[in-house]
Formats: structure tokens, sequence, C-alpha cells
């Protein structure tokens, strides 16, 4: 009987073991098959995106590197994937990369200050507008041009934006401009104003507001009441891009969250992206 009552109990204890080990292969499985929401953006576009070398503020790791990506799109990302139970990665990739990134597969959308425009409607889909972002001016304090009040006192600039944007297609608007070549990136084209290679800049508000808050030395120039550029509503609307005829429903998802984000909330993280950005401590 006691020989009989062991067998049993070692075949009760095999039979525990077997489905304690089912049970773990089970919930390994379903963690493996956790969707992964693989977001591209320059990680070099502050407030929008930059990269850091360690994980404060709540900073998501760049894939492939040991550094980290934050700012106003990385919180959209993280808002994004958190409500739809996704894990995030981001993807470091040049702007001009982006869109090719899409369509090949290589990540699920691009997250990076990206003006919904007709052109780039031709080769990838846009969500709804996630930031409205007016479009504006730099220039040195020291500049004959700091005190502008429109487009006409910044006759005969040296001016210059980054590549393949609407900031540098909206360059001939200023009267007799000196157009340079453009710059690939924003941080680029921070340094050859600050560095007197050009006079004046174009760009996005936000990005200008951080560049300002950055660099004591420059000033913005927001010019009011049709002073300013003449640019579309689709120039200034940022939207997030996904792949063509996209199949599954991510659109339709990233748009519900979307809808759910009010427009104090956008103001609020993008105030907190300026605050922590790098190059503002």
């Amino acid at each position: 009987m006691m020989r009989g009552y062991k067998k049993l109990l070692v075949l009760c204890l095999v039979l525990l073991t077997a489905t304690a080990m089912l049970a773990g292969c089970g919930s390994e499985k379903k963690a493996a098959e956790k969707k992964v929401f693989r977001v591209g953006m320059e990680c070099g576009y502050a407030p929008f995106n930059w990269t850091q070398t360690t994980p404060d503020n709540g900073a998501v790791p760049i894939k492939g590197t040991q550094e980290y990506a934050m700012g106003y799109d990385v919180m959209i990302a993280k808002r994004i994937a958190d409500q739809l139970g996704y894990e995030l990665e981001i993807h470091k990739i040049e702007w001009d990369g982006l869109a090719p990134a899409i369509n090949a597969g290589k990540i699920d959308a691009a997250i990076a200050g990206m003006s919904i425009t007709s052109k780039r409607k031709q080769s990838v889909d846009f969500s709804d507008v996630y930031y409205y972002a007016d479009i504006v001016a730099l220039t040195r304090k020291d500049s004959r041009f700091a005190s502008a009040k429109n487009l006409a006192d910044l006759k005969g600039a040296v001016v210059t934006s980054q590549l393949n944007t609407v900031w540098y297609d909206i360059l001939p608007q200023i009267p007799e401009a000196k157009i340079l070549p453009a710059i690939d990136t924003v941080p680029g084209m921070i340094v050859a104003l600050t560095s007197g290679k050009v006079e004046v800049l174009t760009t996005d508000k936000p990005t200008a507001m951080a560049a300002v808050y950055a660099n004591p030395e420059l000033v913005m120039l927001d010019f009011k009441d049709g002073q300013g550029f003449n640019v579309s509503k689709e120039e200034v609307e940022m939207g997030i891009a996904v792949a063509k005829n996209r199949k599954d429903d991510l659109l339709k998802k990233i748009n519900e969250v979307l809808a759910k984000l009010t427009p104090e909330e956008r103001d609020k993280m993008m105030q907190e992206a300026i605050r922590i950005q790098p190059l503002s401590k």
C-alpha cells in the first residue's frame, strides 16, 4: 500500500509539474505574441524628437543602439502603444528615409512632425492631425533682421531651411532672398544660423520655440495678421504616416487614440517637450 501511495504521489507531482510547464509555455507564447509598434523618426528634431544618452523623463530605447529617444513624437507614440496594448519600438531614420522605410515594411509608422501634403499622400497614408504647427522665421538677436515685422522686412536675407520640407519651399516668398542649399537636419540648420553662415531660417513654430529656449542669442519672428508666410492648411497640419493602403486597421486604431487627445493635452505635452529637451539644460 505504501509503495502504491508513493507511486501515486510521484505521478501527481509529475502531472503538476507538466501542467505548470505548459502554463509557463502558454504565458511565454502570449508574451511573445504581443504586437510591436515600430515607429520611425529622425531623433534629431527637437522638440518633436531627439536623441539622449539616458532613459530620463521616460525616454524610449532606440532600436539597435545604446541611446534613447524622447520628445513630443515619442510621447504620442507611447500614448498610442499603451492604449493599443502594443510594445513600442523606436527606429532612428533619416528624414528622407522615413517614407521608404514605411513602404518597405521596416516600420509601421512615422511620427516625425510630418506635414500632411498632397505630394506625400501619393506615397503614404496619413492619420488625422496630431499637431498644428505654424511656420515662422528664426534669426539672431544681433541680426539686421531681428526687428522685422513682416516678410518685406526680410528683403535680401541669406536664408535656408531643411531639405525636402515645406519650410524650404516657401523661402522664395522672402523678397530678393539669397537662398542657400537646404540642410539635412534641424541641428545643422541651427548651427548654420548661430555661426553666421545664414541670416534667417524658416521652420515650424514649436521647433523655433525650442531653438530659442536652447539658444538665447536667437529670436523667433512670428508675423501676424497676414504679414507672414502664405501657406495652405495642409502645410501646417502634421500627421502620422503609415504604408499606403495598409491591409489591417492600424490607421483606424491610431485615429481613435488621437481623437481622445484634447488640445489642452497636446499643448501640455509640447510645452513639456520644450522644457526637457537636452539643449535646454
